[in-house]
């Protein structure tokens, strides 16, 4: 049995974001960590950690055929080169970093990882998989100069980890490392909505980029985070898939090839700021209040503490598994994230997806044992339970704060 070890990363991040909030509350800053927001941050994480087991290894594949095949220089492997593909991968970063600001639907990618509006280490979890394609992209161009592919997986992954520890306000500023590295500080900026700030930062390890490039700003007025127009939801789907929605609805109103193009290939900055709202109003999208039901909150705490012990297992035991496994569970977890999205919203439609989860792991079950022809069973069993026990109350009397203020969506 394979055993991949880079499992641990994902019980060893949950445990680093509950030593900061630990720290946030000895100092009085829990206020930092808004309990909506970090879970939207995980649920975002979690996916994109799925969703990469499946195309993860692809990616060394491909910077392997590159090196092969169309590598313009013959790299050696001596450690000074680690000193030059670190700077060269920051290098690239920045430019991918600074294009997904500039570009339509570059942004669509990354402005997921921009949402959250509290700056803490569960934002760092904010990356889809979508970007995570993007950004490989870009990489591609280490294996073509000639780097090796077995050193760029492994600068990637120590370039990974180190942007993680950014991602927080309890570090301050760190003095003359200010000047050389991007600090929490300097990301907290980048991370910023104030006019200043915006568009500032780029560099993901070295602040030599933006320094010769005119993107560098430091600290000065305590930032303000997430985005300038920031997103009236917490819906898992929403937050995925919001820019895409609005790219579409430009295109739509465009007139004109060159309007059309800039709809797709302009800047963000260009974009109908009417647009967003007139879409929230059409999918019902408005954040809820703050909920405090202890019930619900209890119950997507289990839910979330089950899909990352799943994805967890999976990431340890990938090589291990069955496609219909991985299947499976991949669609487990993504609809549970859906679920949960749906349940801090208080979407009444919740219920329904609860049933369709249910029956999806009663089909599962079924075919393992292969007797999915006996899937009718559960199926006619909750239809007899509803009908005699009205389910779908019972399930809004404990899993809903505030019947009055749910929108019957």
């Amino acid at each position: 049995m394979t055993v991949n070890y880079l499992a641990f990363a994902i019980p060893a991040f949950f445990i680093f974001v509950f030593i900061e909030f630990k720290i946030a509350q000895h100092q009085k800053k829990a206020k930092i960590f808004k309990y909506e927001s970090t879970v939207a941050n995980f649920s975002v994480g979690i996916a994109e950690r799925l969703l990469n087991l499946f195309i993860a290894a692809s990616f060394y594949q491909v910077y392997n055929w590159i090196y092969s095949n169309y590598a313009i220089f013959d790299i050696s492997t001596k450690w000074y080169v680690w000193i030059l593909l670190l700077l060269a991968t920051d290098f690239v970063w920045y430019w991918y970093h600074r294009l997904g600001h500039e570009i339509n639907f570059l942004w669509a990618a990354h402005i997921v990882h921009h949402q959250s509006e509290e700056f803490n280490l569960s934002a760092a979890a904010r990356i889809t998989t979508i970007q995570a394609i993007f950004r490989n992209v870009f990489w591609c161009v280490l294996p073509l100069l000639g780097f090796h592919p077995n050193m760029i997986i492994t600068i990637l992954l120590a370039h990974g980890a180190y942007s993680f520890f950014t991602h927080t306000q309890l570090a301050g500023k760190l003095g003359w490392l200010e000047n050389i590295l991007i600090t929490p500080s300097l990301h907290g900026v980048h991370h910023a909505s104030d006019d200043k700030y915006l568009d500032k930062n780029y560099g993901d390890v070295f602040v030599f980029w933006d320094k010769l490039f005119g993107t560098f700003q430091k600290e000065e007025e305590a930032p303000k985070y997430g985005l300038t127009h920031p997103i009236k939801s917490y819906s898992f789907l929403w937050q995925h898939f919001h820019y895409y929605l609005e790219i579409g609805e430009a295109y739509r109103r465009a007139n004109g090839f060159r309007a059309k193009w800039n709809a797709i290939f302009g800047s963000p900055a260009l974009m109908d700021q009417n647009i967003r709202p007139a879409l929230e109003e059409r999918y019902f999208q408005q954040r809820r209040q703050d909920q405090s039901n202890p019930k619900f909150k209890t119950y997507l705490n289990i839910q979330l503490i089950v899909v990352v012990a799943m994805l967890t297992g999976t990431t340890m035991l990938y090589g291990s598994l069955t496609s219909i496994h991985k299947i499976a569970i991949a669609i487990f977890i993504l609809v549970t994230l859906i679920n949960i999205g749906a349940l801090l919203e208080q979407r009444k439609w919740i219920y329904y997806l609860e049933c369709f989860r249910l029956i999806l792991v009663f089909g599962y079950l079924f075919y393992s044992f292969d007797i999915i022809e006996f899937l009718i069973l559960p199926v006619v069993g909750l239809i007899i339970l509803e009908r005699n026990f009205s389910l779908n109350s019972l399930y809004k009397k404990h899993f809903f704060s505030c019947q009055s203020n749910t929108i019957n969506t």
